[in-house]
């Protein structure tokens, strides 16, 4: 393993610990939000309301020295409200810029799917080019913009399904699970004593591990992760697998194919390793796709999941020697 590679493992180590000072539980929702940072890429985090979205967001943004910006989604929140509008000055008779808060680095566009389609696809813009457009001026966002998008189950009352287009542009769909019984009796204890997790942020318990100018350049440490042709291969297979997948009616495009790659790299990082093996692809499928694909309906009433259709996908494909 080469000397980037091997400080890259390092930081990632020293946040997961950092982070875990706030966060109880919830250790592969912590890797696959890092792996996306890590991949300049956006996450789509899903989960029942109460299980500390919002605060693992704010907590990441801590522990890597970004600085974090908040949208709570509504039925009524309009697109200026997220980019921003140009606002008339009478005392300098000019117009001025208000900023909305998508001019943050870490973005949490919280509850996304409480808003209707033209609020949604405001950032859709920001999140594949990192430019927003205002009053026909384009400026640039920072090159670490990353948003995280927390939606409740559309089973929920008051949700609208996000577009096809843009859950195209999460690289991953997270999800946040119950606690286990251990995880949520500490829990338990913390709020007898009164402790508060946005109190420990404020009191600077949990340091940052990273500054935000080095996000980049530790991105360029990706490249030292190696992976062969076959395994090239092997992803692109996977992912034309699920359009020919008899339970599955839309299979995913070939975004996917590019996030299932990045992942499968950023997998092989975390496992302290500097290439990629076929288990690394395979750890990174649900994560990638589960969101991209949409199951018919018939298959849907017989209890079939994504998950479900995704391991048959995998038992499709050859797996590379």
């Amino acid at each position: 393993m080469n000397e980037q590679v091997e400080l890259l493992t390092k930081k990632i180590t020293e946040a997961k610990i950092e982070i875990s000072k706030i966060i109880i539980g919830q250790e592969r929702a912590i890797e696959l939000c890092l792996m996306a940072i890590f991949a300049g890429q956006h996450v789509l985090l899903e989960g029942v309301p109460g299980l500390a979205k919002t605060l693992l967001v704010k907590t990441l943004a801590h522990t890597l020295g970004c600085d974090f910006g908040r949208i709570q989604f509504s039925p009524d929140l309009m697109p200026s409200d997220i980019t921003g509008t140009n606002i008339y000055n009478l005392k300098l008779n000019e117009f001025k810029l208000l900023k909305g808060p998508i001019f943050k680095t870490f973005i949490l566009a919280d509850e996304i799917n409480r808003a209707p389609a033209k609020t949604q696809s405001a950032l859709l813009q920001a999140m594949q080019e990192k430019e927003v457009t205002i009053d026909n001026e384009t400026l640039t966002l920072d090159q670490n913009f990353t948003v995280f998008a927390t939606q409740n189950p559309i089973e929920f009352e008051g949700t609208y399904p996000l577009p096809e287009a843009q859950k195209d542009r999460f690289m991953m769909k997270v999800y946040l699970d119950y606690p286990e019984l251990d995880e949520e009796l500490i829990f338990a204890k913390k709020v007898l004593t009164g402790e508060n997790p946005e109190d420990t942020l404020k009191k600077n318990i949990v340091n940052s591990v990273l500054h935000a100018e080095d996000l980049h350049n530790f991105r360029e440490g990706l490249l030292n992760i190696s992976m062969n042709d076959e395994l090239i291969k092997y992803a692109v297979d996977i992912v034309r697998a699920t359009r020919s997948n008899d339970s599955i009616l839309v299979g995913a495009g070939p975004r996917a194919t590019q996030s299932l790659i990045y992942g499968s790299r950023i997998q092989a990082l975390f496992n302290e390793r500097d290439f990629v093996i076929p288990d690394d692809i395979q750890e990174m499928v649900l994560s990638v796709l589960s969101h991209r694909i949409i199951i018919r309906p018939e298959y849907e009433m017989e209890g079939v999941t994504s998950k479900d259709a995704l391991d048959q996908v995998i038992k499709m494909v050859s797996v590379p020697k």
